[in-house]
């Protein structure tokens, strides 16, 4: 699935393709059937913290909505804050799980649809408007559930710690220094970024 964009990253940075051949073909999945609405969602949850503490709260805050799938933006609009609270979110992620719900009810989180047609830097600077919503929670919204292959989230601690691992740095790279270094993995560096967060899970 992935196949040519290895091979690219592989011929054009030989150090990227060390680490390539350690850990195998790339295992990245997208997301496909998530609209932008409940990806964003579920990244807010997932902010600053472990999978397993983040994982045990998503699934606190889908129970609460029995029947769906997933709640709607009406649903978690007229939630009372204590009810959201309850299952483990912070009062920052309340608001900011509830200004999603509503700017997705005004239009301003695309549908599926639409969003697969609108540019990164577009949808960027359309949903960093919504509260909590920062360029990364975008960006991961970008890779996992619409699929960009070019996405390179130069803030995320998993791709500066899996980069500074792969190259031998001592520090991890500032966000330009990342920028600078991956345009060579273009039109590819999703692929490159799934790389380092596998290269900062392995075992030291």
């Amino acid at each position: 699935m992935h196949a040519k964009a290895t091979d690219h990253l592989a011929g054009a940075d030989r150090t990227l393709a060390r680490l390539i051949r350690n850990i195998g073909p790339c295992r990245l999945r997208v997301q496909r059937k998530h609209e932008p609405y409940a990806a964003l969602v579920h990244s807010v949850t997932f902010q600053q913290l472990n999978g397993t503490a983040a994982r045990t709260i998503f699934q606190r805050l889908l129970a609460l909505f029995p029947g769906t799938a997933f709640p709607s933006p009406q649903q978690l609009l007229e939630t009372p804050d204590e009810t959201l609270r309850g299952a483990g979110l912070s009062r920052a992620k309340t608001a900011a799980i509830k200004d999603i719900a509503a700017k997705a009810l005004d239009g301003v989180v695309p549908g599926r649809r639409e969003a697969m047609r609108l540019p990164d830097w577009q949808l960027i600077e359309r949903l960093t408007t919504i509260r909590g919503v920062g360029p990364w929670t975008v960006e991961m919204l970008l890779i996992f559930s619409l699929g960009r292959r070019d996405v390179l989230p130069v803030t995320d601690y998993g791709v500066r710690k899996g980069f500074a691992i792969t190259y031998g740095w001592k520090e991890l790279p500032r966000a330009d220094e990342l920028l600078e270094h991956g345009e060579r993995w273009r039109p590819y560096r999703s692929i490159a970024s799934w790389y380092f967060w596998r290269a900062a899970d392995q075992p030291v």
